[in-house]
């Protein structure tokens, strides 16, 4: 796991020096984002008045390149990211400047401390020995008159504690006798160690790089929380931990299954180098004076009640973010690949919803994804009318022109998938293509408000069948209808922050709605509300008026939509797509405010805006620095030529199938060595999921995907994606198989991914105790399961997938 608790900056000289700056007072956030980035200021300053105006990040992306020096999407992400915690951080630091002022112990040197606070954490450690509190021992201590006590015992060890407390013994102010002088002087002493705000920084850092967390079972719970085991006796250094692990032991733990500890550091005899640490901050040492023994045991205390209490919550919270950072992450990276993944176009294509007692749903869409015909078929068992079913597939096919079959991907999949099978293979004539599609999230769909506006003629279970129809033909115009949390590529969702995770995958829907461009005379309201600049009422709007007045034949028609002003034309035309209007260029990514500068081009290539369009010799001919001006700089004048050599193109890959083995339906048909083609389904931490058509999904661990060291699965794999597997070895009684991507691999237990001791081919030994070779999660994840029945499986799709896969305790 990456990161750090709060603390140093740790960036050598040139943080130093925009320390420096920072303590005068003189650098501006635009100026610590420029630094984090390696960009320059002025850059950022630009990214940051585009925000502040209302700009979206793919708006300044793409058309904004001149004012930003060409920052990508990625990289405004990270800057908005940051804008948002560096300004919340100065509003606190405001507020924490405010607070000390107002107690009148505000001075020049403490000011320069706060001002140069980098980090949350780090102003909260300058901020707490003048943070409002409830009375403590300390202060009543104080009161008591013992400070001067604890002054004198700390600054010359050579005093005898008892003889020194006697003096302050007094009935009145209830300090009854020597040990009770002694032990309120502790109490201001612990609370002044404790609150050094340069010491805490650094013990929290030496905490976290030489720390480990400890995970027991409970007793008792060794049956209950088998899911668990493999935390049952467990340890891990902080910096080694990966993100499923620590969201798989904080939810054992929740679930009262685990004990967890953090220990500092490994056990030693005598003081803990925290404690000597401590006392070398104050001066104080053993050296056989009468007081060495009383601030030994004080730096003790101070240190067991104090530090390692605070300590402890500080690094459990950094485990966490970390932890929920790195999900987060693998969330959104998921789920971009889903939503960009290759659609199949506009084909009339048939959504089966797999089903046995209460049968295979059936709906038929035609190329724009309008519903044409519905029914439902019986082909399993008890009913088994499977002449019969052939026999509807093949009417709706003919009456409809059918090209592709999709076929959802839960209960009684791979029966359907055998009837889409013999349905081809007994009608040639109608080259049909079928595929199988992921269906997690359908059923939020279907019973979604929107689903019953816009389907309000079909029952709850057809629309599932629609949804899984559309789905293969546009992934994305159809995903957006559904809560990307629903869609089930993520870990351990549901313990993850909710605002942090809907930012994230809202940003994720935004970049690839956009990135993609949207049809405006087809798209719905959830895909329209994705566009730069449009609402959820906007939407709305938009597709009143299209109803209402028909097709839009331009751009320029959006203006007469209700409440679109100039500032939303601005942000959203350039993403809007009009096929077939009155202005080719509508059809483009080109936006309308550039217009001129092609009008240029076509008046320096003699020949008209059509002809221009798609001809590639004559535009590669033109150099872009000829129609720079004022207005339009080399970035956007190259983007536009590019876009004229091929409008509209979809950055998305071809639409290809993959070929799950004849007889292959069941974990039973599996052996290990075959070779099988898959769909990668899900990508985690620790490896791929990959669907090979027996109801269970494969793991490919992390050290099995490459013959080179993987440091994330992402890099060699990604939802969607069709992979050649071999089967290394296959669990019945557990539901486990596990997969390779090395064909060379030589099949049985333990061969490829895991060997014994946790040892890894490719890929490092584990550090540490027990625990998820494989990255067993506890059965937990995200999202919704596979819909088999009503109710969505405990943990979602992930959690699904990792029993299917064998990961949950053979749950």
């Amino acid at each position: 796991m990456q990161g750090r608790p709060g603390g140093a900056r740790g960036h050598g000289a040139a943080a130093g020096e925009l320390r420096s700056e920072i303590i005068s007072g003189n650098v501006s956030v635009e100026a610590r984002i420029a630094e984090e980035l390696g960009v320059r200021e002025g850059q950022v300053r630009a990214a940051v008045d585009l925000l502040d105006g209302g700009a979206t990040v793919p708006f300044i992306a793409r058309y904004r390149k001149e004012a930003t020096g060409t920052l990508d999407d990625a990289q405004l992400r990270t800057l908005e990211e940051r804008l948002r915690y560096l300004r919340e951080l100065d509003e606190r630091r405001a507020a924490v400047l405010e607070s000390i002022e107002a107690q009148g112990k505000l001075d020049d040197a403490l000011r320069a401390q706060i001002l140069a606070a980098d980090s949350k954490a780090r102003l909260e450690d300058i901020y707490l020995p003048y943070k409002p509190k409830r009375r403590t021992k300390a202060q009543i201590a104080r009161e008591a008159g013992l400070e001067p006590l604890a002054d004198a015992l700390l600054s010359d060890p050579g005093l005898d504690p008892q003889t020194e407390a006697a003096a302050y013994v007094s009935a009145d102010k209830d300090v009854n006798d020597a040990a009770a002088a002694l032990e309120g002087a502790r109490a201001i002493l612990t609370e002044r160690f404790s609150e050094d705000a340069d010491l805490v920084g650094e013990l929290r850092e030496r905490m976290w790089n030489r720390g480990r967390l400890v995970a027991k079972v409970r007793e008792g719970k060794e049956e209950a929380g088998a899911k668990f085991s493999d935390y049952f006796d467990f340890a891990e250094p902080f910096t080694k931990l990966p993100s499923h692990r620590v969201l798989a032991m904080l939810r054992g733990e929740k679930e009262e299954v685990l004990d967890l500890t953090l220990e500092p550091e490994e056990p030693t005899e005598g003081p803990s180098s925290f404690e000597r640490r401590i006392a070398q901050q104050f001066g104080i040492a053993d050296r056989g004076r009468p007081g060495d023994r009383w601030l030994a045991d004080t730096v003790r205390w101070a240190w067991r009640t104090r530090f390692l209490v605070r300590l402890g919550i500080d690094l459990r919270v950094q485990l966490r973010q970390n932890a929920e950072d790195e999900a987060v992450r693998v969330f959104a990276a998921n789920l971009r690949d889903l939503l960009l993944a290759a659609p199949a176009g506009s084909r009339a294509t048939m959504g089966l919803d797999p089903g046995l007692r209460t049968g295979v749903k059936v709906a038929v869409v035609d190329g724009t994804g309008k519903v044409v015909a519905t029914d439902t078929i019986y082909p399993h068992a008890p009913r088994n009318r499977w002449d019969e079913s052939l026999a509807t597939l093949a009417r709706l096919c003919a009456a409809h022109r059918v090209d592709l079959i999709a076929i959802g991907n839960g209960t009684a999949s791979r029966e359907t998938d055998k009837l889409a099978a013999d349905l081809i293979k007994a009608h040639p004539e109608l080259k049909l293509t079928k595929a199988v599609v992921s269906e997690a999230g359908a059923s939020v769909y279907s019973a979604s408000a929107y689903a019953s506006a816009e389907l309000p003629e079909l029952d709850v279970s057809l629309r599932g069948a629609v949804s899984i129809a559309r789905r293969l033909q546009d992934p994305l115009a159809e995903l957006v209808k559904i809560d990307p949390r629903s869609i089930g590529v993520g870990q351990y969702q549901h313990d993850l922050s909710e605002v942090k995770l809907s930012r994230s995958l809202d940003a994720v829907v935004e970049d690839c709605v956009n990135g993609v461009g949207v049809d405006v005379n087809t798209a719905s309201v959830p895909l329209l509300r994705r566009v730069s600049g449009i609402t959820e009422g906007l939407a709305a709007n938009i597709v009143a008026h299209r109803d209402a007045n028909g097709p839009f034949r331009s751009r320029k028609a959006l203006k007469d939509v209700a409440r679109l002003g100039p500032k939303a034309y601005e942000q959203c035309a350039g993403f809007l797509r009009i096929q077939g209007g009155e202005d080719p260029l509508d059809a483009s990514s080109v936006h309308p405010e550039a217009y001129p500068v092609v009008r240029r081009i076509s008046a320096a290539a003699k020949t008209d805006i059509p002809a221009l369009i798609g001809n590639g010799s004559v535009l590669r001919d033109l150099r872009p620095q000829d129609f720079v001006d004022e207005s339009f700089g080399l970035p956007t004048v190259t983007d536009i030529l590019a876009e004229l050599e091929k409008p509209g193109r979809d950055p998305r890959p071809a639409f290809k199938t993959a070929a799950f083995k004849e007889g292959v339906e069941e974990m039973k048909d599996l052996r290990p060595g075959m070779l099988l083609e898959g769909v990668v389904t899900n990508v985690a931490a620790f490896g791929a999921f990959v669907d090979v058509g027996v109801h269970q999904d494969g793991l490919v661990h992390v050290s099995a995907l490459s013959d080179s060291y993987v440091t994330d699965p992402r890099e060699v794999v990604k939802p969607g994606d069709i992979v050649r597997v071999k089967v290394l070895d296959v669990d019945l009684p557990r539901k486990r198989i596990s997969l390779t991507l090395r064909l060379e691999d030589e099949a049985g237990p333990q061969r490829g991914g895991r060997r014994e001791g946790g040892e890894r081919r490719g890929n490092p030994p584990r550090q540490g105790g027990r625990g998820g070779g494989q990255g067993r999660q506890g059965g937990q994840g995200g999202g919704q399961g596979r819909r088999g029945s009503s109710q969505p499986a405990p943990g979602g799709a992930m959690a699904d997938a990792l029993r299917r896969a064998g990961l949950a305790g053979g749950k």
